[in-house]
């Protein structure tokens, strides 16, 4: 005959443990419940201020930029880069995949669905920015205007065209140029060369990552597959596009920068630096846009520049001396002088030309590479008189 307090015992153990495991899955609940409620709660949120979260992600990419550009070396700086893209080119992908149900949902896939635009406007901000910065510093706004424009439309209409930078098409395209405007910026440093054959590897190997990132894509997303040939399409337009821009020599010679530059009266080497004389304005008068020489009839005119190139680069840079025809309202070409720069130097290295028996008139000397592409244009207009005005010597 079974003992009746054992059997009772197991009752009781029975029906307490069915009563703990009751209150453990209920508190689960609650706890998951909570979870979704947080998760909800955020992603409300998010929806609510999306028109401000991307924008201020994009700028703050812009501003990482600026501060990077300034406090580290280039070098640093184009890794930083390149992670950037690799993070925009993940963001692109996880969106669309975890969109499809091709990613399991959970607390973190949630979560990292919601950041991913923002990372990705984060990472494109800061390399439209890069190239908006380099393209800038590396070359005249009357030359890359057309670039700079194109930069900018891109930086802005993430806010106007939110809803389009969604669709597969526009997602790969912006994500190409950028990845295009990388290689340019990159490789010409690595390599120490502005030579064409650099440039032209630039496009080759974007073509090659952009292939094999689309490929990838496009096996695993059907709506990649259906938009393969328009994809492919806009590609090549804008690797074409580029093509152009750089031929036209609207394309700045990246990594080169004009760091400083003017005319002066007169230029002497002197160790450590040049000196040269300059004539005494006021603050007045250097507020005014351009710059105004008093010569003498048949006096030199010099042209000083500053150029920085990192790392080994070793090329040469041309001053095109030109004059401005009253009679025919156009540019004429009166000298082309041109010295070596070998790269490395923080503060750019130095270096000048001069004229002499100069006309009155406008006159403007661009600093170019031997290509004809302009880093900068110092313009300014001659006048002849008797007596020299004051002149003020200065240490560059």
């Amino acid at each position: 005959m079974p003992d009746k307090s054992t059997e009772n015992g197991d009752r009781f153990k029975k029906a307490h443990g069915s009563k703990s495991g009751m209150i453990e899955k209920t508190q689960r609940m609650k706890e998951h419940i909570m979870r979704l409620t947080r998760y909800y709660q955020v992603r409300a949120f998010y929806e609510s201020y999306e028109r401000w979260l991307l924008p201020a992600a994009l700028l703050i990419g812009v501003i990482v930029d600026f501060i990077t550009f300034r406090t580290i070396q280039i070098g640093t700086a184009f890794l930083i880069l390149g992670v950037h893209a690799i993070l925009a080119g993940l963001s692109i992908a996880y969106v669309n995949m975890y969109g499809v149900g091709m990613i399991p949902k959970n607390r973190f896939t949630r979560y990292l669905r919601l950041l991913s635009p923002l990372a990705l406007q984060f990472s494109l901000g800061a390399l439209l920015s890069a190239s908006f910065i380099f393209y800038w510093f590396s070359g005249s706004l009357s030359a890359s205007w057309p670039l700079m424009v194109l930069l900018t439309f891109l930086m802005v209409s993430n806010e106007t065209l939110r809803t389009y930078y969604r669709e597969p098409v526009v997602q790969v395209s912006v994500y190409y140029f950028v990845i295009l405007s990388y290689c340019i910026l990159v490789l010409p440093y690595w390599l120490n060369s502005l030579s064409v054959w650099v440039f032209l590897l630039s496009g080759a190997v974007s073509l090659v990552v952009m292939s094999v990132y689309l490929g990838i894509l496009c096996k695993r997303l059907k709506r990649f597959r259906v938009r393969r040939r328009r994809m492919r399409l806009v590609i090549v337009a804008i690797f074409l596009c580029m093509n152009g821009f750089y031929f036209l020599n609207m394309i700045p010679p990246i990594p080169l920068s004009l760091t400083e530059a003017g005319m002066y009266h007169f230029i002497e080497p002197r160790t450590g630096g040049y000196l040269v004389q300059d004539e005494k304005t006021s603050w007045i008068d250097q507020l005014v846009p351009g710059q105004t020489l008093h010569i003498r009839k048949g006096d030199r005119v010099y042209a000083y520049s500053a150029i920085f190139a990192p790392g080994k680069i070793n090329t040469r840079i041309v001053h095109h001396w030109q004059y401005f025809n009253e009679a025919t309202g156009k540019w004429e070409s009166r000298d082309r002088l041109s010295f070596p720069i070998v790269g490395g130097r923080q503060n750019g290295y130095r270096g000048y030309s001069h004229k002499g028996y100069m006309s009155q008139g406008k006159w403007r000397v661009d600093v170019q590479t031997t290509r004809g592409q302009t880093l900068g244009r110092m313009t300014f207009t001659v006048l002849w008189v008797d007596v020299l005005p004051d002149l003020v010597p200065v240490i560059k």
